[in-house]
């Protein structure tokens, strides 16, 4: 009996000290959502120019289309074409005339997420004088956009 006593104090008292050496920890979890901006979709605008008709003549406009993170700060700018002269746009045809014109849109604003993109609001036109005396013909010019939150 004095045996099983003993063996019987023996466990208890390895058991009793394993549960005195227990400890804890913690784990931190963390993450960081990068402030980003995308385009989803190119714009186009187009013009018809008729000298007949005459007068001032507003594009017709196809906006892009973008997203940034919710919160982030974006800022839109732009090389101002393939044809610029100084600070002036230009469409050009395939040879060497020019057709000026402007092109404006919102350039900076706050971001909403990706699930909500938003839409530029690009307004641009030509002059009347700006086309009247020019040749018929195809003029185009590329407008290069870059956003960043």
């Amino acid at each position: 009996m004095k045996k099983l006593l003993i063996a019987n104090l023996c466990v208890a008292g390895l058991l009793s000290s394993a549960a005195w050496a227990g400890d804890t920890a913690t784990v931190t979890v963390s993450a960081t959502v990068v402030g980003t901006c995308q385009f989803n979709s190119n714009g186009t605008v187009g013009f018809t120019l008729d000298p007949s008709v005459g007068g001032n003549v507003t594009g017709t406009v196809s906006n892009p289309e973008f997203w940034c993170t919710k919160n982030a700060s974006w800022t839109i700018t732009d090389d101002l074409g393939l044809n610029e002269a100084g600070t002036q746009r230009n469409m050009k045809n395939a040879g060497t005339d020019l057709i000026p014109y402007s092109f404006g849109y919102t350039s900076t604003g706050t971001g909403e997420g990706k699930s909500t993109p938003i839409t530029m609001n690009i307004a641009a036109s030509v002059a009347e004088a700006d086309y009247i005396d020019k040749p018929a013909g195809s003029y185009s010019d590329t407008v290069t956009l870059t956003i960043a939150p």
